[in-house]
């Protein structure tokens, strides 16, 4: 089992959620992680304020129990935060918590000039990294608050949706392809582990997703479980996983390579 993906979270939060903005809230949520881990800021500014006009519209559907699938931002945000109005969502706080995150988003994409063409502003690493960690938390946020299902379930997601995403990882069919050739068999076992998320994945099926002859595959996993790495770690289950030695190594050295 990869990573929490789109359909999971889509048969989750729908209902309550409307399938429309549901699905385009998922689509801008992954947009926006593959724009910042391939460090590409503009647009990962301009997919987050997309993101915040989405789940404002959810919120308000969901708080209001009306469905407007145009209504604006401001018009969605003073909804919400009208004592005067009638609120679906409780407790309130939480509604109140999300939309105020939301406005961080929205009004700073638009006033640091990511909406227009700016003569005195570039967007960098900081903006997109404070726009992408809130788009994370309001993310995570509404996974905590409105998951239909098992509350572990829904611990798990979050924890996972706290990882990159891997844009170089493929899936063809039944076929789990790590899309670069500048990778050692190590590197691609960790990526492949990465993507596996907390379930992990069993030696066969290492064996056979990496393009390497088994003999480096086995090598690859002795050393990253061996004392002096412990970058992975054998389940119970069969299964090897990244233990957070590996996760860190993913950040600081391989996050490069988890892109095309």
């Amino acid at each position: 089992m990869p990573l929490v993906d789109k359909q999971r979270l889509l048969a989750e939060l729908s209902p309550p959620f409307d399938h429309l903005l549901c699905t385009q809230l998922l689509d801008e949520f992954i947009s926006s992680e593959r724009r910042y881990i391939q460090r590409d800021w503009e647009p990962g500014q301009l997919d987050g304020g997309q993101f915040a006009e989405i789940a404002a519209r959810i919120l308000y559907h969901v708080d209001s129990t009306n469905l407007n699938r145009s209504k604006s931002f401001a018009d969605c945000a003073s909804y919400i935060e009208g004592d005067q109005n009638p609120h679906s969502i409780t407790p309130r706080q939480d509604a109140l918590h999300i939309i105020r995150t939301l406005k961080t988003i929205y009004k700073f994409r638009s006033q640091r000039g990511a909406v227009h063409i700016s003569p005195s502003y570039k967007p960098n690493h900081m903006d997109s990294k404070l726009v992408i960690e809130c788009v994370r938390w309001v993310m995570n946020e509404i996974l905590r608050v409105f998951w239909r299902g098992d509350r572990e379930k829904v611990a798990k997601a979050i924890r996972e949706l706290l990882q990159f995403d891997v844009p170089a990882v493929g899936i063809f069919g039944e076929k789990v392809l790590v899309q670069r050739t500048d990778l050692t068999p190590e590197e691609e076992v960790l990526i492949l582990l990465h993507y596996a998320g907390e379930d992990g994945l069993s030696r066969r099926t290492l064996g056979l997703h990496v393009l390497s002859p088994a003999p480096r595959v086995t090598e690859a996993l002795k050393r990253l479980v061996a004392p002096s790495k412990r970058q992975a770690i054998l389940l119970d289950s069969g299964n090897f996983r990244l233990t957070d030695l590996g996760s860190k190594r993913i950040r600081e050295s391989l996050a490069d390579k988890l892109v095309l």
